[in-house]
């Protein structure tokens, strides 16, 4: 692991397009390991731990700068993929609105949530599921997220931070000045609404694509029944709208 800014990254793969990888939570670093290594067999992966609490509450801005300069400092002159998942998706949309022109790609995996009704019906989806196993072979990757304890003040201040900006209207209208590509890809039983998400995002992203893997929850990078086709599709994806790029 090395240190570029204020992020601590590691790094899968040596060949091929740059893509970066951002874990969702907020806070939950080291969670997107296994989306990163699944990626590493054919391109340059960054995998970034977003910056924890300190002497300044944490803000969408805060993260949006240091992606910057992680982006500067390790590919000058390169414009990556972004692969965000569950917060992490947020986030790249975030980032891709402040610098529309740094970004050649962006992949939602898992998004989360941009409006009140959405988050509704998430909030409704785990309060049925609440005494329910969870139908399906869930995990391949087992491996622990991090090794050290989640930072639950990282979390708070940068997700009340992203719920004051969609008060205020700030997401989703700023994601209209994305030019990139967007691909989103989400499990038929996660419980985000991902055909929710998807339309109240395509006002302003009229070039989202949008795929859908059956028996799958949130991670479908993680999960033996839908692994290998996401993998499938977000590769053959990325090799086509990174040529050139």
């Amino acid at each position: 692991m090395q240190t570029i800014g204020a992020l601590r990254v590691r790094t899968h793969g040596a060949t091929g397009a740059p893509v970066i990888v951002l874990h969702g939570g907020p806070a939950a670093v080291g969670g997107a390991a296994g989306l990163a290594r699944g990626l590493a067999d054919r391109f340059r992966v960054l995998e970034p731990w977003q910056r924890g609490s300190g002497a300044s509450p944490l803000t969408v801005a805060t993260h949006v700068a240091d992606l910057r300069v992680l982006i500067e400092t390790a590919w000058p002159g390169e414009r990556p993929a972004l692969i965000g998942e569950s917060w992490g998706a947020m986030l790249a949309l975030a980032f891709a609105a402040a610098h529309p022109r740094a970004a050649a790609a962006i992949v939602l995996v898992g998004c989360g949530t941009f409006d009140l009704a959405t988050r509704a019906q998430l909030q409704a989806t785990l309060a049925d599921r609440a005494n329910d196993p969870y139908p399906y072979d869930y995990s391949i990757d087992r491996e622990r997220r991090a090794e050290e304890p989640f930072d639950e003040r990282a979390h708070t201040e940068t997700w009340n931070d992203m719920l004051r900006l969609q008060a205020e209207g700030v997401y989703p209208a700023a994601f209209a000045a994305i030019r990139a590509p967007v691909l989103m890809l989400h499990g038929s039983y996660d419980p985000h609404p991902g055909g929710m998400i998807r339309d109240g995002l395509r006002p302003v992203l009229p070039q989202l694509e949008y795929a859908e893997f059956e028996r799958c929850g949130h991670s479908p990078w993680k999960e033996r029944l839908a692994r290998d086709d996401f993998f499938d599709a977000l590769r053959a994806w990325l090799s086509t709208v990174m040529r050139g790029a």
